[in-house]
């Protein structure tokens, strides 16, 4: 009896084979197809309350920039408080805060005034800090800080000043710090312009369009640009005017999180224009181009503007190097960080002709 049983017995099913592994681009893919959730939430500032929209993959610092839209505080000061949350760590992702459907935020803040020139109280801008090769590369690789520079250029409306100009490059330019120096104390914004500002815009307008691009608000871009006269001038123009809402913030591994510039919201924007073979951008910080590190160059900060006005030289050198590679059919495969000795060689070898 127990024979017969035992050989009734049902064979054990065969194991199920295993999954095949999603290749990266697989995992692309599914992340474009699956965008992350949307989520909406009530802003109370200054008796009036204001509806903000973010993206689940929105990072804290992100939603201070949203709400900045609204009501023109700026991230660095804005408080946000939200029941039994502590809301002070601006790299927390907005999916991992528990936030109810149109939950209610109060904002603590102040505006900025309109007085930019001696300004002591202005805290400091962050030192820039190196980010190695493999880095960059994991970066700018990155399919979710692909997906936000995306949804940034359909987001963000570009300040046109004029018209794009067929066959032009492009030419991006920070403010503080590269064309200005924004700390020191000054009764006049001219006393704190860059040496050989408007002889380098001029010299560039022959052969980029120029845009501005400011991790400030959009009033201050355009406040310091009138001051400076540069929106004014009549030897060159301004194409666009960019502020901090069309940066994004992205992480670098095992540092901190950072805002930068991506040059993909303008390239989305004019197509027909610019792209990474005719754009390059300069800024005093590395970090803000580290989506299109082969389009950057780091310029020498001008600080100390009433010691250092009479010999600050670096606009005037870089107005030959533009010029040089206005040329060029392809700007991407040029070592900015170089440019210095690309113009000793381009010297040497017009002297042996």
């Amino acid at each position: 009896m127990s024979e017969a049983s035992s050989s009734s017995a049902p064979a054990p099913a065969p194991a199920p084979p295993p999954a095949p592994a999603l290749d990266p681009e697989a995992i692309s893919l599914m992340a474009e197809e699956a965008p992350p959730e949307e989520i909406t939430l009530v802003v109370k500032w200054s008796g009036k309350e204001y509806t903000v929209r973010a993206m689940g993959d929105d990072t804290l610092l992100e939603l201070k920039r949203r709400i900045c839209e609204f009501t023109d505080v700026l991230p660095k000061r804005q408080k946000l408080l939200y029941p039994k949350l502590i809301l002070n760590d601006e790299s927390v992702l907005l999916s991992s805060l528990p936030f109810k459907p149109n939950g209610k935020l109060t904002m603590i803040g102040t505006v900025e005034d309109e007085i930019f020139v001696d300004r002591p109280d202005d805290p400091e801008v962050l030192d820039d800090y190196e980010i190695f090769k493999d880095e960059v590369t994991a970066i700018k690789d990155n399919v979710l800080y692909k997906q936000k520079v995306k949804r940034r250029a359909s987001q963000y409306k570009i300040k046109l000043l004029n018209p794009c100009r067929e066959g032009k490059r492009l030419l991006v330019l920070d403010i503080d710090y590269t064309l200005f120096d924004h700390r020191s104390p000054a009764e006049n914004p001219l006393e704190l312009m860059r040496p050989f500002l408007h002889e380098f815009l001029a010299a560039a307008y022959a052969e980029y369009d120029i845009m501005i691009w400011s991790a400030t608000n959009m009033k201050w871009v355009q406040l310091k640009m009138e001051q400076l006269g540069v929106l004014s001038n009549p030897n060159y123009k301004i194409t666009a005017l960019l502020d901090h809402m069309a940066m994004i913030t992205v992480h670098a591994p095992d540092k901190k999180v950072f805002d930068c510039k991506p040059l993909g919201v303008i390239w989305t924007k004019f197509p027909e224009h610019y792209n990474e073979k005719n754009t390059i951008m300069f800024d005093d910080l590395r970090r803000n181009f580290v989506m299109n590190p082969q389009n950057g160059l780091v310029i020498r900060p001008f600080k100390n503007a009433s010691k250092n006005r009479g010999r600050d030289q670096e606009l005037r050198k870089l107005t030959q190097y533009l010029l040089s590679i206005a040329e060029l059919e392809d700007f991407s495969k040029l070592e900015h960080d170089g440019w210095e000795s690309f113009m000793d060689e381009t010297g040497k070898r017009r002297r042996r002709r």
